[in-house]
């Protein structure tokens, strides 16, 4: 009886998780579920910057095309007033083409 005893109270004495304490391979393990969280964490939040990134390229390119769509428009009409302004002079140089149904100069100059 003294035996058991002496064995009982070895493992009484030794607790069970000092054997895994000696054990420094062992790292503390992550769930699948938990790297996955953090994996798409990460993905989601480079994928945020990527979006963002894009969006800035977008807004510059797009400032760029109303910018160039001003200074057309702009080029558009000094063109069309500098066409008004044309046939008003050939009106006044050529007065009996006025009232030629194929020739129509109604249209005034724009200020």
């Amino acid at each position: 009886m003294s035996s058991e005893k002496m064995c009982s109270n070895n493992e009484e004495m030794m607790p069970s998780h000092s054997f895994h304490s000696f054990d420094k391979r062992r790292q503390p393990r992550r769930s699948k579920i938990q790297v996955h969280r953090l994996a798409r964490r990460r993905g989601e939040q480079n994928v945020e910057k990527d979006m963002e990134l894009q969006n800035w390229k977008l807004y510059f390119v797009n400032r760029t095309i109303i910018e160039e769509n001003e200074k057309l428009r702009k080029k558009a009409n000094l063109l069309h007033q500098e066409n008004l302004a044309l046939m008003l002079e050939f009106q006044k140089k050529f007065p009996h083409l006025r009232h030629n149904p194929a020739v129509d100069f109604t249209c005034a100059i724009e200020g």
